[in-house]
């Protein structure tokens, strides 16, 4: 996502490259190209307008600082104005209230109960609070069966009735949450293809009738400028909270990521960003905007790392680290981690220069680190702990034991010894990061 518009962003700003003055004709060209590169995106066409009139205001006439180039600073006046446009400041879901309770609403196909697990997912472990997950969407065939399902898999309780009024089950739903204490309450509800009356009659009767506290419209990133007209449907009848969008690990352009916020005042408060369950991320509108521009996301990284490795954990990997007493052993487990946090190639998407490194075009075979695993797990602990030791007999019946040959082996112990020797140096402080 992003990144053919991040790319022409990024080649718009290098045209005013050397001037030493930002004035309307040497930024003519660089604007007419995110013009462009915005209305490729399927950005709404008022929205890229208002951009660029932005943008252009702003830039025109400001002195550039001494210790800033000029492209420096336009750059910075796009990345304000997609801050701005995105939202501004990050939205947080509501959490003050007890039990809180969430309605998700949106069309059949939005990826509506799936979100309303990995929403479960996130706020038992990112805020150690005890959801109940609610299926009121009586009507599509399966769809109380897979949030079920999705319930055993997570070890989350799904409430759910034989009945077929989806008001009475949120009702029921609400006093059986509050008798077993639960914190959050999420409602999945039924969906249609397109927005009509009856469906609209039903959610309104439903909101009345529990009053949530956050009413969240879940909407397909891949929609495209219909999307705006879905958000202002829905919100016309409910008083829409805010919006999670997926898909956007898809083939999506983004183009409603920067038009919803601007066009509907509907805050993102979450993207999915894959289909495993915790592929749910908070929505950070500067984030977002580093990413697009190609600055990278590190605090996103962050917060990924977090969600799988204890602090103490972090301290001890960087003592061995700068010691150069990281092991096998060590190595292992951090294989095991990093399979934690979801496809390596996205977490190598969020480095400052992804895209203009190339690393965006790389692909890693989940494959490949099972190898490795399989060659180190061949290993006894001893030989973990004491790599030095594994001569031509111990890595035969290492290979043998893998299923991989030796010189696999080989160049995995090499690359390993390679590894080591650069992390001792950065932790140390005597090599500085690309970044």
């Amino acid at each position: 996502m992003f990144e053919y518009m991040g790319d022409r962003l990024s080649n718009a700003i290098k045209n005013i490259k050397g001037m030493g003055r930002i004035t309307e004709e040497n930024i003519g060209e660089a604007l007419r190209e995110i013009r462009m590169a915005l209305l490729e995106a399927d950005v709404n066409y008022t929205v890229v307008k208002d951009f660029i009139a932005d943008v252009k205001e702003k830039a025109l006439g400001e002195e550039v600082e001494k210790s800033l180039k000029p492209d420096e600073l336009f750059i910075k006046l796009v990345k304000d104005e997609l801050i701005s446009l995105l939202g501004g400041d990050y939205v947080a879901l509501e959490t003050s209230k007890n039990p809180t309770l969430l309605m998700l609403v949106g069309l059949q196909g939005s990826g509506k109960t799936t979100t309303a697990g990995k929403l479960a997912n996130y706020l038992r472990k990112k805020h150690s609070k005890k959801p109940l997950l609610v299926a009121c969407d009586v009507y599509r065939p399966a769809a109380i069966d897979q949030l079920k399902t999705l319930g055993r898999e997570l070890g989350i309780e799904v409430f759910s009735e034989e009945s077929k009024n989806p008001v009475k089950i949120a009702e029921n739903a609400l006093v059986y949450a509050k008798d077993n204490h639960y914190d959050y309450i999420i409602i999945d509800t039924a969906g249609r293809l397109q927005i009509d009356e009856n469906l609209m009659q039903e959610l309104k009767n439903m909101y009345e009738a529990i009053n949530p506290h956050e009413t969240i419209l879940v909407i397909d990133a891949m929609m495209g400028q219909d999307a705006i007209n879905v958000i202002n449907g829905f919100n016309d009848t409910l008083k829409l909270t805010g919006s999670i969008l997926t898909k956007l690990d898809g083939n999506t352009k983004g183009g409603v990521a920067l038009s919803v916020r601007h066009l509907t005042n509907i805050p993102i408060k979450f993207v999915g960003d894959s289909e495993k369950l915790d592929g749910l991320s908070e929505f950070y509108p500067e984030r977002m905007a580093n990413r697009i521009l190609d600055m990278g996301d590190i605090l996103s990284i962050a917060d990924k790392v977090e969600s799988v490795i204890s602090e103490q954990e972090a301290l001890d990997t960087a003592r061995k680290m700068k010691k150069g007493t990281f092991d096998l052993e060590d190595f292992l487990n951090t294989l095991k981690q990093m399979k934690k946090l979801g496809p390596l190639e996205n977490i190598l998407k969020m480095l400052p220069q992804a895209r203009k490194m190339g690393i965006n075009n790389i692909s890693i075979n989940p494959k490949d680190m099972a190898h490795v695993e399989a060659i180190i797990l061949s290993m006894t602990p001893y030989e973990r702990h004491h790599p030095e030791v594994l001569k031509a007999s111990r890595k035969i019946r290492i290979a043998k034991g893998s299923g991989r040959n030796v010189e696999e082996v080989n160049r995995l112990l090499k690359q390993f010894e390679e590894m080591k020797k650069m992390m001792k140096m950065v932790s140390s402080g005597n090599m500085k990061m690309p970044f």
